[in-house]
């Protein structure tokens, strides 16, 4: 009766299985990393095994079609899933534009009274007349206004 060998055979494809799961692995995140496009067929170039194999591997095919929907369909390079901004980071930054928008609404808003308020008293200050008490040489109307804390 000849020896019983299988487990050798078993051990070395449980092996070689380990082997190509890593390198797909490696070959998601490097690719990942350096914003290239992540398609089953680049992952499968970039591992060295069949576009097959990974279509049977439930973990690394929801992984890559994970990365092919958040990627942008752009022309420019895809960037890398650790460096996109996550939806809180783009909420808290609206909420600071939308802030500093209302802030400068305000400070317009301030100016324009201002202004208003200084022409105002000029348009005052021509219907009165050039000031008898003002020096000879000082202009009949004044060619510009401050407006402003003084």
């Amino acid at each position: 009766m000849p020896a019983d060998n299988t487990r050798h055979l078993v051990t070395a494809a449980r092996q070689r299985y380990e082997l190509t799961r890593s390198k797909a692995i490696q070959a998601l995140r490097e690719l990942d990393r350096t914003g290239t496009p992540v398609t089953f067929q680049t992952v499968a170039q970039q591992a060295s095994v069949s576009r097959s194999w990974l279509y049977t591997q439930p973990d690394i095919r929801a992984e890559i079609d994970r990365l092919r929907t958040t990627a942008q369909p752009t022309t420019a390079p895809s960037v890398p899933a650790r460096q996109r901004s996550s939806e809180a980071s783009l909420q808290r930054r609206l909420e600071a534009a939308h802030n500093r928008n209302r802030q400068l609404a305000e400070e317009n808003s301030k100016l324009r009274r201002q202004l208003a308020e200084a022409l105002g008293r000029l348009r005052v200050a021509d219907e009165r007349g050039p000031d008898k008490s003002a020096p000879a040489s000082a202009p009949a109307s004044r060619s510009s206004v401050r407006i402003g804390p003084c």
